[in-house]
């Protein structure tokens, strides 16, 4: 396992730092938006600011804060140093002034647990031994294995529950589940052949290790093309997830759909997950302007017909299409210092899209106000300007895009991002 300490700069050295630990402040330490590290391109709601946390740090995906206030960013790729940034503000500034590298496979899912640091990889999930300092205490321990290499979607995003379950994303390699893939107007697998082993939830035991995905993975849920935005709310006890969306409805099927309506459609899903649910895919889609789920094009619906998909179950909210949701955390917890609006309620990270034309749209962080398991009100942009200030063509052309989401223990809000490895840490001072 490599591990690397590095005091923090625009380019990282390659080297151990021995330097010893420094304690950080006490987590309730909250930074002022008249420090020098506020983002001023950020766009927040009046009282709000920005403050980077650090930057330059990898490709980075979701994030986890522990009680101290240090912060853990999952890479997707390693880079030169490792494949988990830890990073640490001892003097309160709201800066980083200490990072720590280690890790030698990138992945997505990285949560705290007790004493332990999970982290999901592609194919497995591990923990690792954790003190009060930056870098492990010992070897990553296999929780489980087994997970099937594929091509895409194979990001393993995870929640913990209260009973010491743990829920894992296993998403589908396809946007239709195709005959032939992505082939204009090939019919859909009938049955499809991927919802044997993916598109779904699986549930393990949270503290069990040598896990297998083959011997001891439950099917929770089924039907989710891909979720990587999960979350478990302990208010209602459940797990939510928002699906990323199918694309391509007028590049394979112009019969049906026109560019206009393949901009909007199909939604990107907000679902309410139980043991058993079936939200549809790939047989079904969710067209969020009418509020109803339809029949997918490569099971002979014509944008209009229900058959089927008269027995998935709805979403809770259909988002704009293509957005592509990254993560979601709920605004819970004992030290909330946002307005009293916002408690309760759900954020989302949207990656932004790249198949919309002619510009793209997303890269922003959207709050949906919460209550009693339902979405209460149409949701809002709460973060924008990731992307930059100009129009955005490819997603490979926006300045971020924001990945992560994370509460901290004073009721900050983090987001990562997976273009230049940047984390934000956006605090409420007042109007």
């Amino acid at each position: 396992m490599k591990t690397y300490l590095l005091p923090l700069a625009l380019t990282l050295a390659l080297v151990a730092c021995q330097r010893p630990e420094v304690e950080p402040p006490e987590a309730t330490a909250r930074p002022s938006c008249s420090s020098d590290h506020v983002d001023h391109e950020l766009q927040l709601p009046e009282g709000f600011c920005a403050l980077v946390v650090a930057d330059s740090l990898g490709r980075g995906r979701h994030l986890a804060v522990r009680g101290n206030g240090d912060v853990f960013l999952a890479l997707r790729q390693p880079n030169d140093a490792g494949a988990i940034a830890a990073v640490r503000d001892t003097d309160g500034d709201g800066r980083a002034d200490r990072v720590a590298y280690f890790g030698d496979t990138g992945g997505t899912g990285i949560h705290w647990r007790g004493e332990h640091l999970y982290f999901a990889a592609d194919t497995f999930i591990v923990r690792y031994p954790m003190g009060d300092g930056l870098l492990p205490e010992g070897p990553p321990e296999t929780i489980v294995s087994g997970f099937a290499s594929q091509p895409s979607h194979a990001a393993k995003p995870f929640e913990f529950d209260d009973a010491g379950f743990m829920y894992v994303n296993v998403g589908a390699p396809s946007n239709a589940c195709m005959e032939s893939r992505r082939t204009p107007g090939s019919p859909g697998q009938e049955p499809c052949s991927l919802l044997e082993g993916t598109s779904g939830v699986w549930r393990f035991r949270a503290d069990v290790p040598g896990q297998t995905m083959a011997d001891d993975g439950v099917r929770y849920a089924s039907g989710i093309r891909n979720g990587v935005a999960n979350a478990w709310n302990v208010t209602t006890g459940k797990l939510y997830v928002v699906q990323h969306g199918r694309d391509d409805l007028h590049r394979f099927w112009p019969e049906h759909f026109t560019e206009e309506q393949n901009n909007a459609l199909p939604a990107e899903e907000f679902f309410e997950v139980e043991e058993g649910d079936d939200f549809g895919w790939p047989y079904c889609y969710y067209d969020h302007q009418e509020g109803l789920k339809v029949l997918s094009p490569e099971y002979g619906g014509d944008g209009m017909a229900i058959g089927r998909c008269g027995q998935a179950k709805d979403p809770l909210f259909g988002f704009t299409a293509h957005w592509a949701p990254n993560d979601l955390v709920f605004y819970e917890g004992t030290d909330l210092h946002f307005p009293e609006r916002f408690h309760g309620g759900a954020f989302v990270a949207f990656h932004g899209s790249w198949n919309r034309a002619p510009e793209q749209q997303g890269f922003n962080v959207t709050f949906a106000p919460f209550a009693d398991g339902a979405v209460t009100d149409v949701p809002e942009v709460f973060a924008d300007g990731f992307a930059g200030p100009d129009p955005v063509r490819t997603a490979g052309s926006a300045f971020a895009r924001p990945t992560g989401l994370a509460v901290g223990p004073d009721g900050s809000l983090y987001v990562s991002d997976s273009v230049r490895g940047r984390i934000w840490r956006i605090v409420y001072q007042g109007s």
